[in-house]
């Protein structure tokens, strides 16, 4: 099955970790950047993220060239702000209303809590029932451990046994 990674890193555990699922996998990515940057530090990186997420925000993307019709499965990786989605996904998925069609599935990561309610944005944002696979990983780049890369192992068979 052709599997295409859609995803948002600020801070690069995102990145990182839909990089070893597309090498595990075979999967192609395709890394989502909004026009206007969010802040990196401080309190700023906190506020306007999180307002922004919360606000469901729909950030303008640098242009992306991707052909949706090739792929039967996304899987949707991003870091969890205020219990939410982050704001360049709710875009993709505003721009891509087909992929409600696909077969869906999502890693988040996070340094505290709220992927499980992330996830329910996403699946609403969306317009489906459920995903097909969930993977929650604590801060996995700046705390690498053999239970994130058990975790990792374990969504990607469950990714790959469709």
């Amino acid at each position: 099955m052709k599997t295409l990674i859609v995803y948002y890193s600020h801070e690069g555990n995102t990145d990182f970790v839909a990089k070893k699922i597309a090498d595990k996998i075979g999967a192609d990515t395709l890394r989502l950047v909004p026009v206007k940057k969010y802040p990196e530090k401080g309190f700023a990186k906190f506020f306007w993220g999180g307002k922004s997420a919360v606000m469901a925000e729909t950030p303008e993307l640098e242009p992306y060239s991707v052909d949706l019709d090739s792929y039967e499965q996304i899987v949707f990786g991003f870091p969890v702000w205020a219990s939410n989605i982050t704001p360049p996904l709710r875009t993709f998925v505003k721009e891509n209303p087909s992929i409600k069609e696909k077969r869906i599935a999502a890693f988040a990561c996070q340094s505290g809590a709220g992927a499980e309610k992330a996830f329910g944005k996403l699946k609403e944002s969306i317009g489906i029932d459920s995903l097909a696979a969930t993977l929650i990983l604590i801060d996995p780049k700046d705390k690498p451990s053999d239970d994130n890369d058990r975790k990792i192992e374990e969504f990607c068979k469950e990714i790959k046994e469709w």
